[in-house]
């Protein structure tokens, strides 16, 4: 399968244009490097993004319109005002309001991303005062560049922007709706606007429109009680009815329907119990379709989503329809969030989405199966039941707790009553539940290897977090096309990470890991046991056998000679961080056909036909694959 490249090509400039703007962006970049020698430059970032807009346009021939060069050339002023600003001491963009761009650095890669916020004319940081903040997730736009993202996020509001409110739009890292390296993006986004600014966290709104809308589903499905409140416009809320899956000639595969529960809105209807929402659609728009699911699931679960209809419109919004979902927003803001609901419902099929406000779910029975817990405070016991669920956290803040100083507290847990102690002073309280066979009991899970939390899989999950990319120095033990297929997959790995998630991967070879980067990061190996030093180390720990003659895996033999493991695992230096082997994210050549189609490929281990077009990997390609039991185990088969 060839390439296919995102954001696609443009306009070529002229030589003229392009010398231009190359000497202008390494004198930014000069001035970048001159900053970056002097101490405390966190606000570096800030400076940076105009030249990383600029560099990428470059590099990727990403100018699609007469003015693009212009543009560029404006960002590259912008760079060069906020570079002359530092040198000075000086930083007046952190305190203007209006339309202001910001970047931060990303821990997935260390990547400058950038983000821009609507500060509201009332912001005055001396008076101490916190607002409202709105997250706004962009649409779809295979041509949404930094550079395009910089110049919008500089002249353009946006479609709501409330009086008193700061309004942050994530880049999302490009076009994903706002998953995997995008979700990050807007937490981390998050993040650093509460860091610099006054914001109210009790009064954050999650809000999208078209591919925004489909972000703004997933994001208050999975992460329902940080939001006071969720408004998704059009979108998709899953895969299967959205793609019309029944309709294909050729079903997915189990593995991948079975990961359609990290993601499908649908499934996780209960915990929009924690989130009120308001759905908006175009009476005529075809992607009125994710309302009208989410409805129907909705309803399972006994809860009413209010709909707005635009009408008569396509897919955009009206002016009547924007103010009655502004009016509906008035007394939930007015309330605020509830930081210590007294019921809590929420489900989860994995343990990336673990948490609901004061209920923590530590263990699944078994992954990609629905998990449940519905609890709720009675005085001073707790009452709870779940489904699907073997250990538990609930925990209070002192902010947060219901409970008094001292007071002695009781929790009844799918029948088992459990006294609990009392609680401390400050009016904090934790608990940890295990269940074990003979029902429920304080205390942690005993497995030292276990599924817990963002330690879980499937393999794209080792990219939600800090990851690098260990390249091999040795001579591979099996033939050279095995280790050709293995150059050639982590070439690609790297190109499609710049591409579709905007950023570097750091890479290292295999005898340059250091301890450090054991400890902080999720390790990408790419090789064979005898190329790879580090693979080597470790492949006595990993669960397979792997050399000249056979690939071991999953109780199952494969000649070597045509076939490639890839799998996810804990790390045996480091069992808090993952090891991957031969595999980026999975679904780097479909990703940017359909935004509902960027969902997990693979499960948590595969063996490959490196023979298999990778066009076809997936239909005749995966020789066999599964994921590994709750302790990390080859499932018995």
């Amino acid at each position: 399968m060839p390439r296919r490249i995102v954001p696609e090509r443009g306009l070529v400039l002229t030589s003229e244009q392009k010398e231009v703007l190359e000497k202008r962006a390494n004198h930014l970049k000069r001035q970048i490097e001159g900053l970056g020698k002097q101490d405390g430059q966190q606000l570096l970032p800030d400076v940076i993004i105009f030249f990383t807009a600029v560099e990428r346009a470059l590099e990727q021939e990403i100018f699609y319109t007469g003015e693009d060069a212009a543009n560029a050339a404006l960002l590259l002023d912008h760079g060069d005002e906020r570079a002359e600003k530092l040198f000075a001491g000086e930083t007046p963009w952190i305190t203007q309001t209006g339309l202001v761009v910001r970047g931060f650095v990303s821990k997935l890669d260390d990547s400058i991303q950038p983000y821009g916020l609507v500060v509201p004319e009332t912001f005055d940081p001396s008076a101490g005062r916190r607002h409202r903040l709105d997250i706004w997730n962009h649409g779809r736009n295979a041509k949404g560049s930094e550079l395009s993202f910089l110049m919008e996020r500089l002249t353009d509001p946006g479609e709501f922007t409330p009086q008193d409110t700061f309004v942050l739009h994530p880049y999302g890292r490009y076009s994903n709706a706002m998953k995997f390296a995008g979700e990050v993006d807007v937490f981390e986004a998050l993040a650093h606007v509460k860091t610099n600014y006054p914001i109210d966290e009790d009064r954050i709104c999650i809000r999208g429109f078209s591919m925004g809308g489909a972000a703004t589903w997933h994001l208050a499905a999975h992460h329902a009680g940080e939001w006071v409140a969720a408004t998704p416009g059009a979108g998709f809320a899953e895969t299967a009815e959205y793609q019309q899956i029944a309709e294909r000639d050729v079903p997915f595969p189990w593995w991948e329907q079975a990961m359609w529960a990290s993601h499908d809105a649908t499934k996780y209807a209960v915990n929009f119990h924690q989130c009120p929402t308001v759905a908006y659609s175009g009476e005529l728009d075809a992607q009125k379709q994710a309302a009208d699911i989410m409805s129907k699931y909705l309803s399972k679960e006994g809860i009413v989503l209010k709909h707005i209809l635009g009408a008569g419109m396509g897919h955009q919004y009206d002016d009547a329809s924007k103010a009655d979902i502004e009016r509906w927003l008035v007394p939930i803001l007015a309330t605020g969030r509830d930081r210590s609901p007294s019921s809590i419902r929420f489900t989860t099929y994995t343990l990336r989405y673990n948490r609901m406000r004061w209920v923590q779910v530590d263990g699944l029975e078994r992954h990609w199966e629905r998990g449940r817990v519905d609890a709720k405070i009675s005085g001073s016991t707790i009452y709870a039941t779940t489904c699907g669920v073997t250990a538990l956290n609930l925990s209070f803040g002192a902010e947060e707790s219901p409970f008094q100083p001292g007071q002695a507290v009781r929790v009844v847990i799918d029948g088992d009553e459990l006294d609990c102690g009392t609680v401390g002073k400050d009016r904090s309280w934790l608990l940890q539940l295990v269940k074990r066979h003979e029902g429920w009991s304080t205390g942690s899970t005993l497995e030292s290897l276990r599924k817990r939390p963002c330690l879980q899989g499937p393999i794209d999950d080792a990219f939600m977090d800090s990851f690098m990319m260990v390249t091999p120095t040795g001579t591979p033990t099996v033939n050279r096309k095995v280790a050709e297929w293995i150059e050639t997959e982590l070439d690609d790995a790297i190109y499609q990470w710049h591409m579709q998630f905007r950023g570097d991967v750091r890479i290292a070879a295999d005898g340059d890991v250091t301890d450090v980067d054991i400890d902080r990061h999720n390790l990408v190996l790419w090789g064979d046991p005898s190329s790879n030093r580090l693979l080597e180390r470790l492949i006595e720990d990993l669960p397979l056998v792997w050399n000249r003659e056979s690939v071991e895996l999953g109780g199952c033999v494969h000649d070597s000679a045509n076939s490639v493991p890839v799998l996810i695992y804990p790390n045996p230096l480091n069992p808090d961080r993952y090891v991957v082997l031969n595999s980026g994210f999975t679904f780097a050549p479909y990703g940017n056909l359909s935004n509902a189609l960027q969902t997990p490929k693979l499960p948590d281990w595969a063996v490959l036909d490196i023979r298999v077009p990778e066009e076809y990997r997936l239909t005749s390609g995966v020789i066999d694959c599964d994921f590994f039991d709750e302790q990390w185990k080859v499932k018995m088969r």
